[in-house]
């Protein structure tokens, strides 16, 4: 059940570190009075985490995967 609980966060963690990137760079534009770069760059930031979160989470639910799951002989319907 935990790792398809931390499979589905993933659909809610894309999108939040995007955004957090995306308003932490407008504001920091703001204050420093850098136009839209900050934004742009923390945006892409966001994006870059949302990514590494996705990667590590899916690793993780392939090693959970392959412990539970033993050997894998036999499991599969080849024949």
């Amino acid at each position: 059940m935990g790792t398809w609980a931390n499979l589905s966060i993933v659909g809610i963690q894309f999108p939040v570190a995007i955004a957090i990137g995306y308003f932490w760079g407008r504001w920091l534009d703001r204050y420093l009075g850098t136009g839209p770069w900050l934004m742009y760059l923390f945006a892409f930031f966001g994006i870059v985490a949302g990514f590494v979160n996705l990667f590590r989470i899916a690793a993780q639910a392939d090693r959970l995967e392959r412990r539970e799951g033993g050997d894998g002989e036999g499991d599969d319907d080849r024949g």
